[in-house]
């Protein structure tokens, strides 16, 4: 397994790590003993980090890992979330309609402390902002942060979806770890000034979404394969006329991936990765079968002629769609 350096002073951890949302959230029904197996077998493959979020059914994911990151916390690097919340819950349960973004010091303490509780936990290795409301200072935020790893509840810090002037901003207060942006041959924004400040700053980038939310796999053809609460129904990338457009791009790293050996999964981690030393991925799944199909990405080597037929398989501006909705894109880049 491929190692990365999480900042300039965290760990190594593998290059490949495991995103855990789909296990109880947004992308159909859970199957907490599938996802349990996963989440062992991806340990036994040198799997070690781990991503979740509050968010992340309303509390359940971070449930769902807790027994198994408590029988093997010496073997796990664990990142957590906050900011998204639902009104009137604490993540409880099965949270409630409104969501809102609170990225406030007093939030930062109390979800931390839920979280810990959730995980079973003493400390959390990575802890992110998940998304922050531009009318709360980021300075404001940050502090408290760093009062967390102060307490020892924390280890590093990291922000999700923020500009490059938020990463200064909040990188003088303390210094960030890492930096967790949507990523993707699909997903190209980060590239130019978002990048260049991560690596000025010694921040790595972590890049969720690595297979384009599953479009890349080559595995999804149409809406109808989506169960019925799969969010990515919501998602304009999904939307009817937008994915057949975006389908067309998929055959054409199909191809690419066809004449390299493997899977377009596996050649569009492996063009991630291959972006820099200080990138780390989180592909998600629920399943081991999926699972043992992106740890061997990290096998794939690309020729520089491969990497640039890759990227112009997806040309700048050619995926048709944004990432989230109008209001999921107003929560992100502050």
């Amino acid at each position: 397994m491929i190692k990365r350096r999480v900042g300039a002073t965290g760990p190594a951890v593998s290059a490949i790590g495991l995103g855990c949302m789909g296990m109880s959230f947004a992308y159909g029904g859970a199957d907490d003993a599938e996802s349990t197996r996963t989440l062992h077998r991806a340990l036994d493959l040198g799997v070690d980090h781990l991503d979740t979020a509050d968010m992340y059914g309303f509390g359940a994911n971070e449930r769902l890992l807790a027994p198994v990151v408590r029988a093997r916390r010496d073997e796990v690097f664990l990142a957590t979330k906050f900011g998204n919340r639902t009104r009137g819950d604490s993540f409880g349960g099965t949270g409630s309609p409104g969501a809102y973004v609170d990225s406030s010091a007093a939030w930062a303490r109390e979800a931390c402390d839920a979280s810990l509780g959730r995980l079973g936990v003493e400390t959390i290795d990575l802890y992110y902002l998940h998304r922050r409301d531009p009318a709360t200072p980021i300075e404001e935020t940050v502090g408290a942060m760093a009062d967390l790893v102060r307490a020892g509840k924390v280890r590093l810090l990291g922000l999700s979806e923020v500009s490059p002037r938020t990463l200064r901003a909040a990188h003088a207060v303390h210094p960030i770890s890492a930096v967790q942006m949507e990523y993707s041959l699909f997903s190209r924004d980060v590239e130019g000034e978002m990048l260049a400040t991560c690596r000025e700053l010694g921040v790595s980038l972590v890049a969720y979404s690595p297979i384009g939310r599953g479009l890349l796999t080559g595995a999804i053809t149409s809406r109808e394969q989506l169960a019925d609460d799969d969010w990515r129904r919501t998602v304009p990338r999904f939307a009817e006329g937008n994915l057949d457009a975006n389908l067309k791009l998929v055959e054409a790293v199909r191809e690419v991936a066809a004449e390299i050996g493997c899977t377009p999964a596996q050649a569009a981690l492996a063009w991630v990765l291959d972006q820099g030393e200080d990138v780390l991925v989180i592909p998600g799944t629920k399943r081991v079968r999926y699972l043992a199909e992106n740890v061997a990405a990290g096998e794939v080597r690309l020729t520089p002629e491969q990497q640039r037929r890759l990227r112009e398989a997806v040309p700048a501006g050619a995926v048709a769609g944004e990432r989230y909705t109008e209001a999921g894109m107003r929560t992100v880049g502050h």
